[in-house]
């Protein structure tokens, strides 16, 4: 790096500046308390943990994102922090240890080793609230509204969310008895949507029937809630585990409808999202014109027994940052009030009255040739009959 560029960034890390910082922070407190009046209590896990840890339970797409590090003390490799839930997890599993549904949530920086998209953040502000002990669609149910009213809260809308149940894939798939190769060729199909492909696959590798055409049909069978009906007769062959995935599906889009208004709710149950680490609903909610998702979901059930307590669990996640800047962010900052610089008696009381009750006062410093304009302030602390009171600036 040349002399002159010591003030660039790396690649996909932002920095972000007043006002629009302020605005941010708005946003983070608005959520939090959201969570707070469901009942998820606030947990802050550290930024950087041992490796083993971090990634317990996460599968290999956590471990190409994360960045690796030797701990200087003791020589074991250390993680920075790529997704927080297996921390919120490890805390469930270990410090916690309560025998009775556990409601948690968080917002800290995380930092991936690249992009999720060409010229994306490689910093993301996650937040998201997680659901221990109880594997009911209740929870599933809570989960995915409290999403919903979480993007919605940040101003993001006409949203798009695709539900998809990981168990009902995960057995289409295996009845195909396919080798890992083979395995991987359909998952790029699945990823492309390419119907044609993966028939021509399934015809060169003569892939058992009616199995490939149920996977091939169910391809192009997405849609709103009117699209289960056609899914569920194509699955009426495919065994009871199937159709008791579908099943709890339409229950948890049902209550999930009983509970937020128009509630966007799409299926698509051949999506990939989440495939190797859900182990029940899994849900992205897109924004429109967005390919990437705006937020995600689903159940991992089991992911504490790495840490000597399996417990069901449900939760979502989403860059607070990504959120702002999609949603309404128009948000003014409080108006404050603009103090003079004086020695006159009571104005430093006046002014921590102010600040006291919530007000921002800015002071005016000796020199400075700013106005209470400039300084952003609609209001000025004046004296009139020798008493500080705060008025309008004409």
């Amino acid at each position: 790096m040349r002399g002159g560029d010591k003030w660039l960034l790396p690649e996909g890390i932002e920095e972000t500046l007043p006002p629009a910082a302020g605005r941010l922070d708005r946003l983070c407190r608005r959520l939090l308390d959201l969570f707070h009046t469901w009942g998820y209590e606030l947990v802050s896990p550290p930024l950087v943990e041992y490796l083993d840890s971090l990634l317990t339970g996460s599968g290999s797409d956590l471990e190409l994102q994360t960045f690796k590090m030797v701990d200087q003390l003791n020589g074991r490799m250390l993680g920075i922090r790529a997704d927080a839930t297996p921390q919120v997890a490890r805390i469930d599993a270990r410090k916690l240890r309560r025998d009775r549904p556990t409601r948690l949530c968080y917002l800290g920086q995380a930092l991936h080793t690249v992009p999720a998209e060409q010229g994306g953040s490689r910093a993301p502000l996650q937040v998201g609230a997680e659901l221990y002990g109880h594997g009911g669609p209740e929870s599933d149910v809570e989960i995915l509204s409290l999403m919903l009213k979480t993007l919605r809260h940040a101003g993001a809308r006409d949203l798009h969310v695709d539900l998809n149940h990981v168990g009902l894939l995960q057995g289409l798939i295996r009845n195909l008895r396919l080798q890992p190769r083979q395995e991987e060729a359909v998952f790029d199909c699945l990823r492309r949507k390419a119907a044609s492909e993966l028939a021509a696959l399934f015809r060169d590798w003569d892939a058992p029937e009616p199995h490939a055409g149920v996977l091939l049909r169910l391809l192009k069978l997405t849609g709103d809630c009117r699209v289960l009906d056609e899914i569920h007769a194509l699955l009426r062959d495919s065994g009871e585990a199937a159709l008791g995935c579908l099943s709890e599906l339409r229950r948890i889009a049902a209550g999930v409808r009983g509970r937020v208004k128009n509630a966007p709710l799409f299926f698509d149950l051949t999506e990939l999202e989440g495939y190797h680490y859900y182990t029940g609903l899994a849900f992205v909610a897109y924004a429109p014109g967005e390919s990437q998702g705006l937020a995600f979901g689903g159940r991992y059930d089991g992911i504490g027994a790495a840490f000597g307590r399996p417990r069901p669990a449900i939760g979502f996640s989403a860059d607070a940052r990504r959120l702002f800047d999609l949603g309404a962010r128009a948000d003014p900052a409080p108006p404050a009030v603009f103090a003079p610089s004086s020695d006159v008696p009571g104005l430093h009381e006046a002014i921590e009255k102010l600040r006291a009750r919530g007000e921002a006062v800015v002071c005016e410093l000796p020199g400075q040739t700013a106005g209470a304009r400039e300084m952003n302030c609609d209001r000025e602390l004046a004296l009139a009959r020798g008493r500080w009171k705060v008025r309008a600036i004409q």
